[in-house]
C-alpha cells in the first residue's frame, strides 16, 4: 500500500505510533521521497507528495483496536465526516473506526469481534444497523481479517 505524506516524518510517527509499524529500509528514487514501514507482512510505502483522496482508503486489522482508539482519541486524528461518525458495529460484529493520517488520507481501522470491546473505554460504539437499514445482502456482509486468529479471507465465527 502506498499513500501521500506532505510531512513525511510527521506520517512515520504517526504510524509507529498509533499501530506499532516498524520503518525498514527504502530504496532511492529519482524524483521521490519515500519511507517505508512494516507491520508484521503487511508494509505501507509513504511518498512525499501533496493531497490525498477523500473517500480513497485502506483498512488495517489492528490487534489491540482499545489501544488503538486510545491512541487516536489522544491524537484527535478520528474522521467522523466521510463516512457515518463514531465507531460502528458492522452487520458481522466487527468493530470499524475512520482516522486520518498527517497527509490526510483516510484510514480504515478494525477489529473482527466488537463484543470482546471493553464498553468502558470505547463507549461510543452504535451498531450500524441501527443507523442505516440493511437489506439482506448488507445483512450477510463480512469483513476478513487476520486479526485475533482470524485467517486472512476466512469467515469470522469459521476460525
Amino acid at each position: 500500500m502506498s499513500v501521500s505524506a506532505p510531512d513525511l516524518e510527521a506520517s512515520v510517527r504517526f504510524y509507529t505510533e498509533v499501530f506499532g509499524m516498524e520503518r525498514v529500509p527504502a530504496p532511492k528514487f529519482p524524483d521521490q521521497v519515500v519511507a517505508w514501514l512494516r507491520l508484521g507482512e503487511q508494509q505501507l510505502h509513504l511518498f512525499q507528495r501533496e493531497g490525498a483522496p477523500q473517500y480513497h482508503h485502506f483498512a488495517l486489522d489492528v490487534d489491540d483496536f482499545e489501544a488503538a482508539y486510545l491512541q487516536v482519541r489522544n491524537l484527535e486524528v478520528r474522521d467522523d465526516a466521510t463516512f457515518l461518525s463514531g465507531i460502528r458495529e458492522l452487520p458481522g460484529g466487527e468493530a470499524q473506526m475512520y482516522i486520518r493520517d498527517p497527509g490526510g488520507n483516510l484510514v480504515e481501522v478494525n477489529w473482527p469481534d466488537a463484543s470482546s470491546l471493553d464498553r468502558g473505554v470505547v463507549s461510543d460504539i452504535e451498531r450500524l444497523v441501527d443507523v442505516v437499514p440493511q437489506d439482506a445482502d448488507g445483512l450477510a456482509a463480512r469483513l476478513y481479517t487476520r486479526a485475533a486468529g482470524h485467517a486472512q479471507n476466512e469467515p469470522l465465527g469459521q476460525g
